[in-house]
């Protein structure tokens, strides 16, 4: 419910606070007062785009507040999820401030917020007629809830066990799905695995191999390098060149001299024994020089091979690891995957065959659920026209319109509601042809049509704040005595601002308020106050008489008050009965 409205440097609008109560408050005024000013108001403080060319003249920004007690079991989730905290009376905040370069900022509870959730969380709270940007029945995702609400008796069962086996169906679904996929995914998958595993196989890799490939790569890169060095060196320790003596002459012929004189001294033996140990030693590393000379091969077409070979290491490397055992490790992994894969067709063609099972199911539920809503979406037609007829819209034609939405395969796409696609579609006048309720461009007859859901779902709507705007427009006499009495009837259930130029309306109200327009000391304010009885007697005499204000006029305003509390009072006693 609105509490509270303050206003600040909007408009014509200094600074204004209304507050408001349960049941029908109704504003009335001058033409040209502000009454529209209002609503502008509160509409951009619910998220309407902000325009800087509503600030006051000489004021720097303008800043609307709504004070909302909230009860809605949507918001709950709403606020927890964005960090907003609620008073301990469900109190909520919502503020905008407009600034004179274009900027604006909304608040909730003093939390800076988005305008896209003050919207999302405006929905609902309140509901204004009149203007096209905040009316729920406008959206037509709105629809289906709608009739449902108004079939809930028939709809209610049905429309739960469609919920239910549609959460089995995407339950099914997911399992499926957790096995790699759908079908067409899951072969892909097989057939990658396959590949990636054949890819690996064939290359035969072994664990330490990329080492040895190295090690010989750099030894036949480097083979006429190590010839050269080999043949020197095992030239010089057998032959001696023009540089160097044999190298193994010289130590033998030291070895048999030493061998002449080892046994006079230990000193000697020790050294007889190594030189002897290091002439044997380098005996064997000469004969090694030329066999390792020997096996030496100039063979480009190895070295080929060999980077060939890396090359296939290297390009498995970058898809699959780091290393040769990463790669090994890798293949094994797929491997078992692969195997899991296979294993796990059985239990798809299972989860297939339950999906399928669980899809005719689903159908044959949605088609029965969507029978229903048609058959309710029939009354509903039959009473909607039947309440726009009394508010003066005669010639009114009222469709629920059914559709379906299909997949590829021609077959229905479900949702957790069943296969409908609900939108309410009108035509005003006579020969137009049905067109959707957003197409409408007078605020009056959209104001009417809300009213004549209001009055239907009275009992089951969720939205407390109805904001009525030009609901008068085109109406009166006996048409607007009925709009009044079912703006009463409403109010029992629901808080409504109401702006009107009938009496029958304004009668009606159990809180009433004038707007008017001050002009003095170089500026223009509007004002608002609250009336009692005496007073508004005197303005719905006004509103009976126009500017003339005759005796007449004011025991037929008083007639007229008396009679809308008798009504309200018989609404009441017939509510408490039911209650």
């Amino acid at each position: 419910m609105l509490l509270d409205v303050f206003i600040e440097n909007f408009a014509l609008i200094e600074k204004l606070r209304i507050s408001f109560s349960e049941g029908l408050n109704v504003l009335t005024g001058e033409t040209g007062a502000g009454k529209s000013i209002l609503i502008d108001a509160v509409n951009m403080a619910i998220g309407l785009r902000a325009d800087k060319n509503y600030i006051r003249t000489g004021a720097d920004k303008a800043m609307i507040q709504l004070i909302f007690q909230c009860n809605h079991p949507c918001l709950k989730n709403l606020f927890k999820e964005h960090g907003i905290d609620l008073e301990d009376d469900g109190l909520l905040i919502l503020t905008r401030e407009i600034y004179s370069n274009g900027r604006s900022i909304s608040r909730m509870n003093d939390k800076i917020v988005t305008v896209a959730l003050v919207r999302e969380i405006s929905k609902y709270l309140i509901d204004i007629h009149g203007q096209h940007e905040h009316q729920s029945l406008l959206y037509p995702e709105n629809h289906m809830n709608i009739l449902d609400s108004f079939g809930e008796k028939e709809i209610s069962p049905l429309k739960m066990d469609v919920a239910n086996k549609f959460q089995t169906l995407k339950s099914l679904e997911k399992k499926l799905f957790s096995l790699y996929g759908n079908e067409t995914e899951r072969e892909r998958k097989i057939d990658l695995l396959k590949f990636q595993l054949k890819e690996i196989d064939d290359c035969h890799l072994k664990k330490g191999e990329e080492e040895a490939l190295l090690a010989e790569k750099n030894l036949l890169s480097n083979s006429e390098k190590i010839f050269s060095i080999i043949s020197r060196s095992y030239e010089i320790l057998y032959h001696g060149n023009e540089q160097y003596q044999p190298v193994l002459d010289g130590v033998g012929h030291i070895v048999n001299e030493l061998n002449h004189i080892k046994d006079l001294d230990p000193t000697l033996s020790d050294m007889y024994q190594i030189l002897e140990d290091s002439l044997w030693k380098l005996q064997d590393v000469a004969r090694d020089m030329r066999l390792y000379k020997d096996r030496i091969e100039f063979d480009p077409a190895a070295l080929e091979n060999i980077e060939k070979r890396l090359d296939i290491i290297n390009h498995l490397k970058r898809k699959y690891g780091k290393t040769i055992e990463e790669i090994l490790t890798y293949r094994q992994l797929i491997f078992e995957e692969l195997e899991e894969i296979i294993n796990s067709e059985q239990i798809a063609k299972e989860l297939i065959s339950k999906i399928d099972e669980t899809k005719k199911e689903l159908c044959i539920l949605s088609e029965k659920l969507s029978e229903i809503r048609k058959k309710a979406a029939r009354r509903l037609q039959d009473k909607i026209t039947e309440e726009l007829t009394s508010l003066n819209m005669s010639n009114v034609v009222f469709k629920v319109d059914f559709s379906y939405s299909l997949d590829k395969s021609n077959q229905y796409i479900f949702t957790s509601k069943g296969i409908d696609r609900i939108e309410f579609l009108i035509s005003t006048n006579p020969g137009e042809p049905l067109k959707p309720l957003s197409k409408i461009v007078s605020g009056g007859e959209m104001s009417r049509i809300m009213l004549a859901f209001k009055t239907i779902l009275a009992k089951i709507d969720n939205i407390p704040t109805l904001i009525f705007d030009e609901i008068d427009a085109g109406i009166s006499g006996r048409t607007a005595t009925i709009v009044g009495e079912k703006l009463a009837r409403i109010s029992r259930t629901h808080q409504i601002l109401c702006i009107t130029h009938l009496p029958q309306i304004a009668l009606m109200a159990d809180k009433h308020f004038y707007i008017e327009k001050n002009t003095g000391e170089g500026s223009t304010k509007t004002v608002v106050k609250q009336l009692k009885d005496q007073d508004r007697i005197m303005e719905l005499a006004r509103l009976l008489g126009g500017v003339s204000l005759t005796d007449l006029t004011v025991e037929h305003a008083k007639e007229m008050l008396q009679l809308g509390k008798d009504y309200k009072s018989k609404i009441q006693e017939k509510k408490e009965k039911i209650g």
